[in-house]
């Protein structure tokens, strides 16, 4: 028997665009002989199935059904391709949690936890072989002194938005001078913001994902931005970076890379797929965690699909296991 499947789409942040085509991606590899799949639209407007152009058909959200020539069609589960709210930070998970519907992601609380990196880089400190940069967590409004922040913390910092999967608001302050634009800037995204001590290293970014009952980790991918750091141009803009699947690490390196994203993925009680971002420590070869990213691109350009190839496993596979995983 098929199963009926929902993929939804859309989200209501900027990242909406990458979203449209990771959906994309997705529809064209996920395997027809087992899977009757219908994509969902999810916006500020509402929640729609477009089977042709112009045509839109409102899903019923008391029990998230579609009505199409009279026929009630129920989904047996929910691939959530949303990058952003609310497909990411847990208020779909939360929704289909309450309606019994299983889902390809994280649970409600790992994907909200997960959006504030300042909370997610508490819960994996103390994982054996894992670093995290010194940093400063600061909430608007709040009692924070910058001079305290300058004595505390080494130049160069990163400031970034503390949620928020991408990288709009960020800045890199080479002068302490500079500090207080670069916070006033990150405060226009959010209402925390997280200050840290700049790593200078190689940075990677390597999937993971749960399938058979095991947790299995994807080729590592290199990144080596053209620019000052991996912004929101760079990630989607081609050429911007170099990207080297699977990245150069020695063997001891890819070892102890496994060894810690795993136990991240445990920790942080993960499912699906998930991306974690990371430096090697130029001098020590120390691994720092950056982010984690619990819905991943899945564009024709990301990460995931590149890593999947350099296995050696197709998408069709690699989404067929990941939804038997996820979807029962």
């Amino acid at each position: 028997m098929k199963k009926t499947i929902a993929l939804l789409t859309g989200g209501t942040t900027g990242e909406w665009v990458v979203s449209v085509k990771s959906a994309a991606t997705i529809a064209q590899n996920i395997d027809p002989d087992l899977y009757d799949v219908y994509k969902i639209m999810l916006n500020e407007k509402g929640w729609f199935y477009e089977p042709a152009d112009s045509v839109k058909i409102e899903i019923d959200k008391n029990d998230f059904s579609l009505t199409l020539d009279g026929r009630r069609i129920k989904f047996d589960g929910v691939f959530i391709a949303i990058h952003g709210s609310p497909g990411e930070d847990g208020k779909l998970q939360g929704y289909f949690d309450m309606l019994g519907i299983p889902y390809t992601t994280c649970d409600a609380l790992t994907s909200s936890i997960t959006m504030n990196k300042g909370y997610t880089k508490a819960i994996v400190e103390g994982i054996e072989n894992l670093y995290t940069a010194k940093s400063v967590q600061i909430f608007k409004g709040g009692n924070y002194s910058l001079s305290q922040i300058k004595q505390d913390l080494r130049l160069p910092y990163f400031v970034k938005p503390n949620s928020g999967g991408s990288s709009i608001g960020m800045s890199k302050v080479k002068h302490a001078d500079d500090l207080d634009e670069a916070i006033e800037k990150a405060f226009k995204e959010d209402t925390q913001v997280l200050i840290e001590e700049f790593v200078s290293g190689r940075e990677f970014s390597i999937g993971v994902f749960g399938a058979e009952g095991n947790i299995i980790v994807l080729p590592t991918t290199e990144v080596i931005p053209q620019n000052e750091f991996f912004d929101f141009e760079a990630k989607y803009t081609p050429g911007a970076t170099e990207e080297i699947t699977p990245g150069r690490m020695n063997e001891e390196e890819l070892q102890r890379v496994q060894q810690v994203v795993t136990d991240v993925y445990k920790k942080l009680n993960c499912r699906g797929v998930v991306r974690v971002d990371y430096f090697l420590e130029h001098e020590t070869g120390k691994f720092y965690f950056i982010e984690i990213n619990t819905i991943p691109g899945q564009t024709a350009t990301s990460f995931i699909p590149q890593q999947v190839a350099a296995m050696g496993i197709s998408l069709k596979e690699f989404y067929t296991r990941l939804m038997k995983e996820t979807l029962g």
